[in-house]
């Protein structure tokens, strides 16, 4: 049984891996990252749909073994509750045990911002048009509520943030 869970987080630990930084996956059109704010924001491509962002989402993290741990339909709990969500408001969290664990070893604390976090909801653009967003908890800022972050801690928020960054953007664009 131990022989059997070593491999299932060796596994997880070497495939799907994504050594390319933010900055390397980023291209002209994705905002940068604001280092003094915890919420990365990216818009939705125009003529994107919800449901294909949200197939987008299903599909790419699975090619990133990223495992969808939970759902949470927070525009129908409000409704359910008689207040209108002006708009789509779903959290959808994720996991990578690969790149979380290192963390998780040297700062079990840091389970209070697992698994992370990915926002799907609409909100006026500038011109007041309402436009589908994805956003997330940056692990990377969340780590600085540790006191002491290891270095290996350092470095896998980092691969997870840039993971789940290159997952925003390919489901924004519809990616498969």
């Amino acid at each position: 049984m131990q022989k059997h869970l070593v491999l299932i987080l060796a596994i997880l630990l070497f495939a799907g891996c994504n050594t390319k930084s933010t900055e390397e996956t980023a291209n002209i059109d994705n905002p940068k990252i604001n280092p003094n704010s915890a919420i990365y924001e990216v818009a939705v491509q125009q003529g994107i749909t919800h449901q294909e962002v949200l197939d987008s989402l299903k599909s790419v993290a699975v090619g990133m073994n990223f495992a969808a741990s939970a759902h949470f339909e927070i525009d129908k709990s409000m409704r359910l509750r008689d207040i209108e969500p002006q708009g789509i408001k779903e959290v959808y969290t994720y996991c990578h045990l690969g790149m979380g664990a290192n963390i998780l070893l040297d700062h079990p604390e840091f389970l209070v911002f697992a698994p992370c976090r990915i926002a799907v909801y609409e909100k006026p653009d500038a011109n007041n048009i309402m436009q589908l967003y994805l956003g997330l908890d940056r692990p990377t800022f969340d780590l600085k509520s540790i006191k002491n972050p290891t270095e290996r801690a350092q470095k896998s928020a980092q691969q997870l943030e840039d993971g789940l960054i290159e997952l925003m953007h390919r489901a924004s664009e519809g990616d498969f």
